[in-house]
């Protein structure tokens, strides 16, 4: 299995920037996807999970209302569109893919993508 993320960059506070993770095709239809971060000196911590058939989403409380998870079965890929950007959301973001088809919060991923930067400065 491979989860190649992309999108990263540096934007403004206030800024949108959206990221994107490429999956591989057999595995990836049946399973829950999700996008976690790691920002310098702390651990890696959840952001959003989104099940297989894209009916059951989960954000961390920090993101709501201005994060969005989504997916696309047919492309295989999985993407988070992040709105409002804060300081605080400047971390490595990385995908990652789910046993099964629905994952919450604390649900363990089976795969990991490499990550992408994202920093929110002025």
């Amino acid at each position: 299995v491979q989860l190649q993320a992309s999108g990263g960059g540096l934007v403004q506070p206030g800024g949108s920037l959206r990221v994107s993770c490429a999956a591989s095709g057999r595995f990836f239809s049946n399973n829950a996807m999700g996008w976690y971060r790691q920002a310098p000196g702390k651990e890696r911590e959840f952001v959003a999970a989104i099940s297989w058939k894209g009916d059951t989403i989960v954000y961390r409380d920090s993101v709501k209302g201005r994060f969005t998870i989504s997916r696309d079965n047919a492309k295989n890929m999985v993407a988070l569109q992040m709105n409002s950007l804060k300081p605080e959301d400047t971390a490595v973001y990385y995908c990652a893919a789910y046993p099964g088809p629905i994952a919450i919060q604390t649900t363990k991923p089976k795969y990991w993508g490499q990550g992408t930067q994202v920093t929110v400065s002025s």
